[in-house]
């Protein structure tokens, strides 16, 4: 076999296993650009290396594509000095059609992976992400992650364990019932065009947080509390007039679009009837590149 048919062989090989490469990388980074930047320079290595002495292919990439997003977060970490808290952003959202998820993008979304518990993600230091996505989201084994951070398999498990920690006490599981979800969802929306501030708290969780990323220019904004959330109605009043419904990351959300372009989406964690987290993206460059083709079908 020659030289070319090797790569073409090599090429069809790695797409095999391309949705679940960007699929590990959109966890690792919350960055749908930046997931296809590490799945690219995973192929690079991969085509600088004698793939007949690879024994598990998808296994190899798994942990290259691991090794690249690390290098890449702790890039960002370097680059920015204010305290991790600080420093969060809303991951990329993934806009669906309320009808369903695309086929392309049912790997990516796999696991229920809400908004929220990307945002719990970014708040992980760049090793404790990597052990946790690796191993409890792709059950690839401590003595395979140890290695990509330089620690020993148990070093390994006691980063996953306190990431895992942090998870299930940041980021709840929403209600599977998506039709439960946008009932709540719809009366939010109805209250909010209303101004019914006794309509708002008793759809929100005590604890509700709600989070709002305008992008750079702009400082993240966290408020916390039902009474606190749902006086910010006047924000919400604006979304809710123009709102269309959507799937944000599987659950049910809502896209603001004026003249035909976004200007806010919202993703929604609804638990037991109550949203228990509202993650609200303004941030002008990002929703530019929002594909709202998928909303009209």
């Amino acid at each position: 076999m020659d030289s070319a048919n090797d790569t073409e062989f090599l090429a069809r090989r790695f797409e095999e296993h391309r949705s679940h490469l960007r699929a590990v990388a959109y966890r690792m980074l919350g960055s749908l650009a930046e997931a296809d930047d590490a799945v690219q320079e995973a192929w690079l290595r991969l085509s600088r290396v004698d793939a007949g002495e690879v024994e598990n292919l998808g296994g190899w990439l798994t942990t290259v594509v691991g090794r690249v997003c690390l290098d890449m977060l702790r890039g960002r970490t370097a680059r920015r000095e204010e305290p991790m808290e600080e420093r969060l952003r809303l991951p990329d959202p993934v806009v669906s059609a309320v009808d369903g998820v695309d086929p392309e993008q049912e790997a990516l979304l796999a696991d229920s992976l809400g908004l929220a518990l990307l945002v719990v993600l970014e708040s992980l230091a760049p090793a404790e992400r990597l052990a946790f996505v690796l191993h409890d989201m792709f059950a690839v084994p401590f003595d395979e992650i140890g290695p990509v951070v330089g620690r020993t398999p148990a070093a390994a498990r006691q980063l996953a364990s306190r990431a895992r920690r942090r998870v299930q006490g940041s980021a709840p599981a929403p209600d599977p019932d998506l039709g439960r979800q946008r009932r709540v969802v719809d009366a939010f929306l109805a209250a909010a065009r209303g101004g019914d501030l006794d309509a708002l708290v008793d759809l929100l969780d005590p604890d509700v947080v709600a989070r709002s990323d305008g992008g750079a220019a702009r400082t993240f904004n966290v408020v916390r509390g039902a009474e606190a959330v749902a006086r910010q109605a006047s924000r919400f009043a604006r979304v809710a007039e123009a709102a269309r419904p959507a799937l944000v990351n599987g659950a049910a959300g809502v896209v603001a679009t004026a003249g035909g372009s976004p200007f806010s989406v919202m993703a929604f964690t609804v638990v037991a009837d109550r949203i228990v987290a509202l993650d609200i993206l303004t941030d002008p460059e990002r929703l530019a590149a929002l594909d709202l083709a998928v909303l009209g079908r």
